[in-house]
């Protein structure tokens, strides 16, 4: 198994620890008075998407973990298995909802998402930041409703609801941030 020394860390690349895949998000080399250096780090679970603090001595070698991305759109869903297609060689697989955390609510059918596999098996699919969202279901707006005004919840077509400014109404496409489930703008008005 390759190995990387933690004087080589550098933001995004994959580390085993503990048996789990992480991905160094922020790294410090320290040079204490005393004592001999060290490299801080902060690490995501690249499964769970958890955070946590490891301390690594200065040149000490971790294990390296070699992820594949591919491209895959989603298909449709069986229970809890979700079905994606590889877009270049059109295989066929299904994933466990778990794989997709946060990320489920947002999934409409032909959406296009990377599945990151580790030794060929697949641990985890990263949305797109961003997506357009048709809204299906909100309270009406009123006459004079701004877009410096409050908000209201919208349910959209994936089941997902979010806050939208007053002057959404059913039947806008919306473009909503994934990570943090904002709305960002309306993208078009009802057709």
């Amino acid at each position: 198994m390759e190995t990387i020394s933690t004087n080589d860390f550098h933001t995004g690349v994959t580390i085993l620890v503990d048996g789990e895949i992480y991905a160094v998000e922020e790294f410090q080399h320290v040079k204490p008075g005393k004592g001999s250096a060290f490299v801080r780090t902060k690490l995501r679970n690249v499964r769970t998407g958890a955070l946590i603090d490891r301390t690594f001595a200065a040149g000490e070698r971790v294990p390296r973990a070699h992820l594949d991305r591919r491209e895959m759109e989603y298909l449709y869903r069986s229970g809890e298995e979700l079905y994606f297609m590889d877009t270049e060689t059109f295989e066929q697989i299904a994933l466990s909802e778990e794989l997709l955390s946060g990320g489920l609510q947002y999934l409409k059918e032909n959406m296009s998402v990377v599945v990151i596999f580790h030794e060929g098996n697949p641990i985890g699919v990263d949305m797109p930041n961003f997506v357009e969202l048709e809204v299906v279901s909100t309270a009406p707006g009123l006459r004079g409703d701004t877009a410096s005004g409050g908000s209201k919840p919208a349910t959209l077509e994936t089941g997902a609801v979010v806050r939208v400014p007053l002057f959404i109404e059913q039947g806008d496409v919306i473009k909503v941030d994934t990570r943090t489930g904002e709305y960002i703008e309306r993208v078009s008005t009802r057709r």
